[in-house]
């Protein structure tokens, strides 16, 4: 069968507080409530009369193009169900044939060719393709199955993916204490959730080899260095996400959480 390319032209692009995939959440359900963003549509469509009647509609569907991803392989390890290699197309995964995404983002304003939105999980920058209105009676069917999707969140109700025993370190306990007293920045709740289930190395959990040949998981900007002796996990220690040069930079501004990481790495060097 032969299959014939297709050009595609961005409608216009959203504006999202992430700048990097490890910011934004995997789900636009999971997106932290309120956080906003802008679709700028292009000039020259006679695109705001093609949007002026979204508004009234709660939420739309937005369809993108994840334009940082070159590559896709046929089967993916998702974040969530063990050490299983999944089919990519039974995943939501970004690294797809064609990087086409599928966003539903409640909808606040329509002025003119600007969107603005909010639970968005996009990159800053993300190319829009097309926009619908979401219809509740025909696009939600809340009783549907899940496939392997269901066995997953059945074995996270029963606990039967807890397999492991998760303890910190005096060290590493005292550096979370810190952020969260200090600056009010919670570390590892979400880490030792996931090393609970599974310490082991796993790209889309971001468990990895770090720099001193020990292994440590990230969350956002932070990083937990942790040991496994059979059943247990202990975190050794946090460490920072950001490279020296850029703490020595001093700029807060270009970190998240920038002025704790500055005063994290005054404190332990």
């Amino acid at each position: 069968m032969r299959v014939d390319p297709l050009t595609l032209r961005p409608i216009g692009v959203i504006r999202t507080p992430y700048t990097d995939r490890y910011r934004a959440p995997r789900q636009p359900g999971t997106a932290p409530e309120g956080c906003e963003g802008t679709i700028e549509l292009a000039p020259g469509m006679n695109l705001e009369q093609a949007v002026a009647d979204l508004a009234g509609f709660e939420r739309i569907w937005v369809v993108v193009w994840f334009h940082r991803n070159t590559t896709w392989k046929p089967r993916v390890l998702p974040p969530r169900g063990g050490r299983t290699k999944r089919s990519v197309l039974a995943t939501r995964s970004p690294h797809r044939p064609n990087p086409l995404g599928l966003s539903v983002l409640r909808l606040l304003e329509v002025r003119g060719r600007t969107l603005r939105v909010a639970d968005v999980d996009l990159l800053d920058g993300t190319p829009v393709l097309d926009i619908k209105p979401y219809i509740p009676y025909a696009d939600a069917f809340p009783g549907s199955r899940a496939g392997w999707l269901d066995e997953v969140e059945q074995a996270d109700q029963e606990g039967a993916a807890d397999r492991y025993e998760v303890r910190w370190s005096a060290l590493a306990d005292l550096q979370r204490a810190y952020l969260r007293e200090a600056h009010g920045v919670v570390v590892g709740d979400v880490a030792a959730r996931a090393l609970a289930r599974d310490p082991a190395l796993h790209p889309y959990r971001r468990i990895v080899h770090d720099h001193e040949g020990g292994v440590m998981i990230a969350e956002k900007s932070w990083r937990l260095h942790f040991v496994v002796e059979a059943a247990v996990v202990t975190i050794t220690r946090v460490s920072s996400g950001y490279r020296r040069a850029v703490i020595e930079a001093g700029d807060a501004a270009v970190m998240l959480d920038g002025e704790a990481h500055l005063a994290f790495a005054a404190r332990w060097p």
